[in-house]
């Protein structure tokens, strides 16, 4: 990938920030860094382990590129897949009392949903599972953002969990799943849907038939299995569905409301009417027969007789979407972007989009047969020198890794991470907060006027990559790897014996947070900068600190960090 707008800022500012506080000392600028390995000797050296690590979850500790040298990568993937997932966003929620109604209107607030969101990234042990929800949750989009009414905090933590539930299952379990899930329902109206009524003129609300056919399955243009598109006769691309598929397909969701069967509702003294109790945010929605459309559907050449069952019309529509030739490849091509490469070879595509069809036993939408076709393909474990290989991180791992790899810890328990997405003083993007069910960058983005666009090169996350989010970031990781965020703070105390020796210090952090993809050019500059000013081991512990701050925030500001190869 080019270097981000970034790179300029960087490279004047690396001299200046010495002034942020920390020393020099720990050996010579020119001392030469640790050249990693090739890419034919990478795999199983602390570089290569630590680069496969950072490909499948947000960050990467020295007993984790351990188990992936003892394992191998198969082994550890096989490890992680039986691993027991830690505790669930509704039960921390739970645990939080937050269930609880209370006087200042806590069963209307919004913002425990973003502690809660936080939280989920930043701990627990099943992190590549999260790693995986976290991927799945920027193709099958449900935002924080519009939901209302009782309780948004459990609608999508509900959503959350079911991410994580199913990540490891299969896609058509998946699929059903999250059409069914509250959160879903709300976000693309089909939350009380109903069937045409000719005397009113309301008609079926068409946005989730749409959304499932653009963005969670078979996409806007025929695909071969590779990925590339279907070319007719005159050279141009094939359209999958028409106006006519999403008008019929949008019947099958009619019908279906919120779940209360479980619910519990509560007087309270301050209200005139009463509170639900939160179980309809994980209950699948209910069907309503008398509400859903019985008329006949015919959609992408398949045709669900009048009067079918709305249980048995859902089976037939998702199981035509399931089977669909396009989905393999556009699922595929979707999870390679989001945690390897933007722009994957056909070839790649065509050997994952080949594993989501069987995995080796017959069945189609295994997702562990599909991130395993992801993480061993050798285009992923082959680390390429070319610019245009990789992506560019997104902010929130960014924060994510930074968290995991110091350790955070929320000093009250309450996670109070507020929503980031202000590019001006936050990271420009806050998990399950996207602006729109298109995710908070389309995986098709070209970034216009570059290099990339001359080439016919994607590259998605930059769509939220600008001057102003380059600086938010830049300013809100200085403020961050020093004080924390509100009660969240980090634990520095696996590095600081090693604060004074400045080329040890920038080696573990080029391991544990680059995988060893920073430059010794880049170090060297990094060094001089920190090299400014004197420590030694005698330096009081503020100093070195102010050193550990000034080295992560150099490290974490270069461009061969933020481009993830």
């Amino acid at each position: 990938m080019p270097e981000p707008k970034s790179a300029a800022f960087t490279a004047f500012a690396l001299p200046l920030l010495s002034a942020c506080g920390g020393g020099g000392g720990g050996g010579s600028a020119t001392t030469a860094a640790p050249t990693p390995p090739s890419p034919t000797t990478l795999s199983y050296t602390p570089f290569g382990a630590a680069r496969f690590l950072l490909q499948a979850q947000f960050s990467c500790s020295p007993s984790d590129v351990q188990s992936v040298r003892s394992l191998g990568f198969e082994g550890w993937l096989t490890q992680q897949f039986s691993a027991p997932q830690s505790q669930s966003a509704t039960a921390w929620l739970d645990s939080r009392n937050f269930y609880v109604p209370d006087e200042k209107d806590k069963y209307f607030n919004p913002v425990p949903g973003d502690w809660m969101a936080w939280r989920m990234l930043m701990t627990g042990e099943d992190q590549f599972r999260k790693r995986c929800a976290l991927a799945l949750s920027e193709m099958l989009v449900v935002s924080l953002n519009p939901i209302d009414g009782f309780w948004p905090p459990y609608v999508i933590a509900a959503y959350w969990d079911l991410l994580n539930a199913q990540a490891f299952g299969n896609y058509r379990t998946l699929l059903e799943e999250i059409t069914l899930n509250p959160a879903m329902g709300f976000y693309l109206n089909t939350r009380g849907n109903q069937k045409a009524d000719p005397a009113t003129g309301r008609v079926p609300d068409e946005n989730y038939a749409r959304e499932i056919m653009q963005l969670f399955t078979i996409g806007l243009t025929q695909l071969n299995s590779d990925g590339t598109p279907k070319l007719d006769a005159q050279g141009k691309t094939q359209d999958t569905y028409s106006q006519s598929d999403i008008t019929n397909l949008a019947k099958v969701f009619t019908g279906y409301d919120w779940n209360y069967d479980r619910v519990t509702w509560q007087s309270v003294p301050w209200l005139t009417y009463k509170i639900p109790s939160p179980e309809f945010s994980r209950d699948r929605m209910k069907l309503d027969a008398a509400k859903h459309s019985n008329e006949a559907i015919s959609f992408l050449g398949v045709t669900i007789p009048a009067n079918t069952a709305g249980t048995e019309a859902l089976k037939i529509a998702l199981d035509t979407l399931f089977n669909h030739p396009n989905t393999p490849p556009f699922v595929a091509k979707q999870m390679i972007q989001r945690l390897i490469t933007s722009n994957p070879s056909p070839a790649y595509v065509g050997r994952v989009a080949a594993a989501f069809v069987n995995n080796g036993t017959g069945v189609r939408g295994d997702m562990k047969s599909l991130w395993r076709a992801i993480l061993l393909d050798p285009e992923a474990r082959t680390l390429s020198g070319g610019v245009t290989a990789g992506k560019l991180r997104e902010p929130i791992v960014r924060f994510a890794q930074w968290a995991r790899t110091f350790q955070v810890s929320s000093l009250t328990g309450k996670w109070e991470i507020y929503d980031t997405s202000n590019g001006d003083w936050g990271l420009g993007q806050s998990p399950l907060r996207s602006p729109s069910v298109f995710n908070f960058f389309r995986p098709g983005y070209v970034p216009p006027q570059t290099a990339l666009s001359a080439n016919q090169l994607v590259a998605p996350e930059f769509q939220i990559h600008n001057e102003t989010t380059t600086a938010g970031y830049l300013n809100f990781l200085t403020s961050i790897i020093k004080s924390g965020y509100q009660d969240v703070k980090p634990d520095y105390s696996a590095i600081i014996g090693i604060s004074h020796q400045t080329r040890e210090l920038l080696d573990w952090l080029n391991l544990y947070l680059a995988a060893g993809q920073v430059s010794g050019t880049t170090l060297d500059l990094v060094q001089s900068a920190l090299d400014a000013q004197p420590l030694t081991s005698t330096s009081s512990e503020t100093a070195k600190l102010d050193r550990i701050y000034s080295a992560i925030l150099l490290v974490m500001a270069s461009p061969e960090y933020l481009v993830q190869k």
